[in-house]
């Protein structure tokens, strides 16, 4: 049996992220060879995985990677807690994930998963997800990601709270300066704030439209005001109000943040900042990822999980 030292402990973390005992166990386990012992700690991370995989990782980072102005991709990993999203290691990790994903040709993430690791191409990423489990001892998820490749003008992105909210944006312009750019980058935080669903009107989907009349017609049916109102008023008042909401859900015709009258709407804004530059400019899409946006989270009680470990001592 080989000794194992102090400093190949040491090694031996600093190359893995591992902890000591589970280092000092990995060499033990492996007479000392310390390429063994990393594939142990890599199949120990796995097992630790498999273990973690009925937890909700709903906590986590969005991260955009950008090449030049034609090409950006945005990525949310999730982990189970808002201290591991702070940590430095784990948002190192988020930032490679989304250099991956800017170079990647996948069409889906089970491809993306399975694309040699861009750091180590004797990996896949997810292999290098589940060396990270190891690392950080979490359950961690690549939950999504989306490029965006516009050769007919640019995208712009923006990153809020942190990484908490990601978005990009997708316009065809003839014109590519600082000011353009700069507009872009001001709708990109207006997709951010106001959460819009379609680009313009044109973009909604007749489902959708015959929903939400659905909707808003048993609104006003319980509306004591519209009671014993001519068919033809209901029907206005209908139209009025998917009107007012399209308005609500649609970038184009959402009254923009910064407008100093308070009534100019983001196509207005757009029209202005291309005729002060000379430029055609057309939004063609946005991506707007929002860390655990639609996971269910889990409600802890803190205090009652204390008490139940320590009844159980």
């Amino acid at each position: 049996m080989a000794e194992i030292t102090a400093s190949m402990v040491k090694e031996l973390r600093e190359v893995t992220g591992a902890g000591m005992m589970d280092c000092k166990k990995a060499l033990n386990e492996t007479n000392g060879n310390m390429e063994e012992a990393i594939e142990f700690l890599r199949k120990s991370g796995q097992a630790k995985a498999v273990k973690k995989e009925g937890r909700i990782a709903a906590e986590g980072l969005c991260r955009i990677a950008m090449k030049g102005d034609n090409t950006a991709a945005v990525v949310e990993v999730n982990s189970e807690t808002d201290f591991v999203a702070k940590n430095e290691t784990f948002q190192q990790f988020v930032e490679a994930v989304a250099e991956q994903a800017v170079n990647s040709s996948a069409a889906d993430l089970d491809a993306f998963l399975a694309e040699p690791w861009k750091e180590d191409s004797s990996k896949t990423v997810q292999d290098a997800l589940v060396d990270k489990i190891a690392v950080i001892g979490e359950k961690l998820s690549i939950r999504r990601f989306e490029k965006v490749e516009e050769q007919q003008g640019c995208v712009v992105s923006y990153v809020h709270g942190g990484g908490r909210i990601g978005v990009i944006v997708d316009a065809e312009t003839n014109v590519v300066n600082d000011a353009i750019k700069e507009a872009l980058t001001n709708i990109a935080m207006q997709v951010a704030a106001l959460y819009p669903k379609y680009v313009a009107t044109s973009d909604v989907s007749e489902e959708y439209k015959a929903h939400e009349k659905e909707i808003i017609a048993a609104q006003i049916e319980q509306d004591p005001k519209m009671a014993g109102k001519p068919e033809k008023v209901i029907e206005g008042a209908i139209v009025g109000r998917l009107n007012k909401e399209l308005k609500e859900v649609c970038l184009l015709e959402q009254v923009y943040v910064k407008a100093e009258d308070g009534k100019q709407t983001v196509a207005q804004y757009l029209a202005q900042v291309a005729k002060e530059n000379g430029a055609s400019v057309s939004i063609r899409k946005f991506v707007r990822f929002e860390t655990g946006e639609g996971i269910e989270k889990k409600q802890e009680d803190f205090a009652a999980e204390v008490a139940a470990q320590m009844g159980a001592m």
